[in-house]
């Protein structure tokens, strides 16, 4: 077996467990937005996206980038310098605590002025309670990325994933059961957030991963500054392409049309939920090829697995693409039916972030996290003046293409600059055929200008669709063997046979 494929099969199976925690968290996330949103009025709904989105910002500020760093740092430490790793762990959660006390107090003090750039007296109270949960989110963060250093997904799935979401639910509908007031969902969020922290932070003392210690080391603490600040750029500028939209609606449009918007957003931002799982263990699993000079493998490694991430998201993005009306009044109601072209629109952006895979994430393993921020700070840019030029002449449609526009140059540019340092794509030719059958299909069936009145009309049309789609994928021979050896290992690990399946890989391969 390659290490290509050893690298594939271990990314396999730390992207199954991530996704299905992942799909769980989604689902219950769902489920409390749809709560919340039928609850109460559309305006008050954008107040609490308002609120979340900005206290999100100060998050990605309190963290100083630790997320994207702590992985790479911890794994280096305990292949290098093992007896570093519980002073370097503990030296974090130092930094981001006085980091995120700091962002708390700035919220709270700073309530006022911040409601009045949006124009949301509302805004006020709930910045002032929610910015109580900014250290626990900061200091969880902390601690799951490093876990994440040890190859554990544990930590991430079973208490981010499900501890969580399930707790927000069980609050959220006490709240509508005891028709409770629209402030009280800013203090069940503070709730959340510091049971999730404490019932984390015990666990990993229990099972003592690493040991958590009152320890700060100026020199360790310098240098993962040193390297994260890129990081933490890139993710303010991150940041800003993700949410710029919904800040600028609420200066532009006011809170019902920030609510209005956030109906779609949410949606568009399943489609890389498979790209996102398998980056979990990506940095782990491909760092040894680079250092090893095997940079062939590495480029293996990345067709393959973008392959799997676009036809595994493809169906998600043919719902949304194709009966983006249907699905919006599934989950959130017919009051919210307007955001159907938003929906269509952000998930062409989404669905374009996905197809060229986990770009920015290979060039941070490369050492080019540098060109990952400025290409990040050039797309949050452009987001920003093409939201103020869009949004008053055209609303949330006009957001959502200066998101989606973000989303393209980011991806191009990082896109480009892996191929200039490493000559890796995604384009092979197993990858180029089955991208060319998706877009013919698609044309054909949004030509027919289908309208479905329910969801339920537009899933068989959906199932024809796919149906077609993989009859064409294998009469174009676009499986590869990484792909049989991936199903073989499955096999094995469910322990049921598949044999109807692999005879019928094996033919086409």
């Amino acid at each position: 077996m390659s290490d290509a494929t050893q690298a594939l099969h271990k990314i396999a199976r730390g992207t199954g467990i991530i996704f299905a925690g992942t799909v769980f968290s989604m689902f219950f996330g769902f489920l409390s937005r749809a709560i919340i949103a039928r609850e109460f009025s559309k305006a008050e709904y954008g107040v609490f996206n308002l609120a979340l989105t900005i206290l999100s910002i100060g998050l990605v500020i309190a963290t100083l980038g630790f997320q994207n760093a702590l992985p790479r740092e911890v794994a280096f430490c305990r292949e290098k310098m093992p007896e570093k790793v519980d002073r370097l762990i503990s030296t974090a959660l130092i930094i981001v605590a006085v980091n995120s006390f700091v962002i708390m107090m700035f919220l709270i003090f700073g309530s006022s002025f911040i409601a009045q750039v949006f124009n949301e007296e509302r805004l006020v109270y709930a910045l002032k309670v929610v910015a109580f949960a900014l250290p626990f989110s900061a200091l969880t963060a902390v601690i799951i990325s490093a876990s994440r250093g040890f190859g554990r997904v544990r930590e991430k799935v079973y208490f981010q994933n499900v501890v969580y979401p399930v707790l927000w639910l069980i609050l959220v509908l006490s709240l509508a059961a005891l028709n409770l007031s629209f402030t009280s969902i800013f203090w069940i969020y503070v709730l959340a957030q510091s049971v999730m922290f404490f019932v984390l932070f015990f666990e990993v003392f229990r099972v003592r991963i690493f040991e958590i210690k009152l320890y700060l080391d100026r020199k360790i603490g310098k240098e993962l500054v040193k390297f994260s600040i890129p990081l933490m750029l890139t993710g303010i500028a991150g940041f800003v392409m993700t949410w710029t939209d919904t800040l600028m609606l609420g200066y532009y449009k006011g809170s019902d049309v920030v609510g209005l918007y956030n109906a779609a957003t949410p949606l568009a931002r399943l489609l890389p939920v498979f790209l996102s799982s398998s980056a979990f263990l990506y940095p782990a699993m491909v760092s040894p090829l680079y250092v090893q000079g095997e940079i062939e493998e590495m480029k293996r490694v990345y067709q393959v697995l973008t392959k799997w991430v676009f036809l595994l998201t493809l169906p998600i993005f043919s719902l949304m693409f194709l009966f983006p009306e249907t699905v919006i009044n599934f989950f959130f109601g017919a009051k919210y039916f307007p955001a159907a072209s938003a929906l269509q629109i952000l998930a062409l952006g989404f669905m374009f972030h996905t197809f060229l895979g986990l770009n920015g994430l290979s060039l941070i393993v490369i050492k080019e996290s540098r060109f990952v921020m400025y290409s990040t700070v050039i797309s949050a840019v452009i987001n920003v003046v093409l939201n103020a030029l869009l949004i008053p002449l055209y609303g949330i449609e006009g957001a959502a293409t200066a998101t989606a526009v973000s989303y393209f140059v980011t991806n191009v540019l990082n896109s480009l600059r892996l191929y200039q340092r490493t000559k890796i794509h995604p384009f092979s030719w197993n990858y180029v055929k089955p991208l060319a059958i998706s877009f013919v299909l698609l044309g054909v069936i949004k030509g027919l200008n289908l309208r479905m009145a329910s969801i339920w009309y537009a899933i068989p049309v959906l199932v024809v669709f796919l149906g077609v789609y993989a009859l064409f994928v294998l009469l174009s021979r676009s499986i590869d063997k990484e792909d049989v050896e991936l199903l073989l290992a499955v096999e094995k690990r469910l322990g049921v046979d598949l044999g109807i399946i692999k005879r019928i890989l094996r033919r086409f391969v």
